[in-house]
């Protein structure tokens, strides 16, 4: 007997929108307007995936709670203030819409974002209608943390075996090892195909267009 339901789980930035340039200019402004250096782009590169606040925290350890809490505030007012919103991936909105469309799959988010972010980008693509369960950083612990993935499968009532996640870093990877559902990295966004494999994903992919064969290889077609 087969589940009724598959689910995809999707991250965000570095999967399905191109976001790196936005966030790059949130965090430099945040540590500028702080009265601190801004990290090498590299590093601020390295901590796209998880929450702001443990992002920060490894970007500038050893500070003070006031300190990450003004870093915080002022990524948030740099990202939130402005107008523009980061371009989808080619392919991730015929792939959101052609899976959103099956009668026997569920689509989810599990993202870094905050709410507020999330929920700009996805007024801005007008996609938010696609997704059953949608799991952000305010209410979760940071990626790799399986809390997220959790609480999605517990919202669908889909059994882990029959969800996949689906993420551009090792920290996607491993949230979704960590609560036992397969994993497909991407090859588009922030973490090289080499971190990917290392991380245990099952299958990794260069573009939307090869995933629904990935789906079709972890679940058997």
């Amino acid at each position: 007997m087969t589940d009724p339901f598959r689910l995809v789980i999707f991250d965000v930035d570095g999967t399905l929108v191109d976001s790196q340039a936005q966030i790059l200019a949130g965090m430099r402004a945040a540590f500028l307007s702080s009265g601190m250096e801004p990290p090498p782009d590299a590093a601020i590169y390295g901590i796209i995936g998880l929450s702001l606040e443990r992002g920060v925290e490894v970007l500038a350890p050893g500070l003070s709670p006031g300190d990450y809490k003004a870093l915080i505030e002022g990524y948030r007012a740099s990202f939130l203030s402005g107008s523009d919103v980061a371009p989808l991936f080619p392919g991730a909105r015929e792939v959101v819409e052609g899976l959103g469309a099956r009668d026997d799959i569920l689509l989810a988010i599990a993202t870094g974002k905050s709410r507020r972010g999330l929920d700009k980008v996805m007024a801005g693509h007008d996609i938010g209608r696609h997704f059953v369960s949608v799991q952000v950083s305010d209410h979760h612990p940071s990626k790799p943390h399986p809390s997220m993935i959790e609480a999605v499968l517990s919202e669908t009532g889909v059994p882990a075996p029959a969800a996949v996640m689906i993420g551009d870093t090792d920290y996607d990877i491993e949230m979704g090892r960590n609560a036992g559902v397969a994993t497909i990295g991407v090859t588009w966004g922030n973490h090289p195909p080499e971190r990917l494999t290392v991380a245990g994903a099952d299958v990794v992919i260069d573009d939307f267009a090869q995933l629904s064969a990935a789906l079709d290889r972890i679940w058997g077609a």
